[in-house]
């Protein structure tokens, strides 16, 4: 029986580092900015403070400020300047077609991000659902909420599932619930919740034939 493949979008199907996430960190900013009435070091400062805590910045600014998050991802994910600043390996479609076993998709981004990202990759078809954070009741990875949403909704057992990541954190809750764990990584180190790691998408073929 093929496995249910569970991947992550960001810096994972696409490279987000390149130009994405600095825009979206630079949205994020100005908008802690101007909702909190902080300068620039003091926005930055709390910005990644809430995404080294929480693993999304979105919790912090929930939890301690009662920021609407429709409002906050509309405002941080503005697909129209994201959309030309994506970096991809165009063979990505070809990769997800030739592995076999259904595909999820699983980001902290907000669902319309990931539509249209998923769709300008040109990968939506080889996926059976794309799970955005507000249909994981804005409780972002690593939280066990998020994978418990997804393997309930869709009617998956964790020991038949493959996780592939970027993020170790993600990895490790992923490991903890009884999936298997693919880490996307230029690393040389392997911690012990890890099960393969793969320094390109392509390789995930070589895991499949094994």
């Amino acid at each position: 029986m093929h496995p249910t493949w569970i991947f992550d979008l960001d810096n994972t199907l696409h490279n987000a580092n390149h130009a994405i996430f600095p825009r979206i960190d630079l949205r994020m900013t100005l908008y802690i900015m101007q909702h909190l009435g902080l300068d620039e070091p003091s926005a930055r400062a709390l910005r990644q403070q809430y995404y080294q805590r929480f693993g999304a910045t979105l919790r912090g600014m929930m939890r301690y400020h009662s920021v609407d998050p429709v409002h906050f991802l509309r405002e941080t994910h503005r697909t129209e300047e994201l959309l030309p600043l994506l970096v991809w390996d165009h063979q990505v479609s070809c990769i997800l077609h030739r592995l076999p076993g259904r595909k999820i998709m699983l980001s902290n981004g907000p669902q319309n991000y990931v539509e249209h990202i998923s769709d300008r990759l040109g990968i939506t078809r080889h996926f059976a659902a794309l799970y955005g954070v507000e249909k994981v009741a804005y409780k972002p990875k690593p939280l066990r909420q998020a994978f418990q949403t997804v393997l309930s909704r869709e009617r998956l057992d964790p020991a038949h599932c493959i996780m592939v990541e970027d993020s170790l954190d993600n990895l490790r809750t992923a490991r903890g619930l009884g999936m298997k764990t693919v880490w996307l990584s230029s690393s040389h180190r392997r911690p012990h919740w890890v099960d393969s790691h793969i320094t390109t998408l392509s390789d995930l073929r070589r895991l499949a034939l094994r």
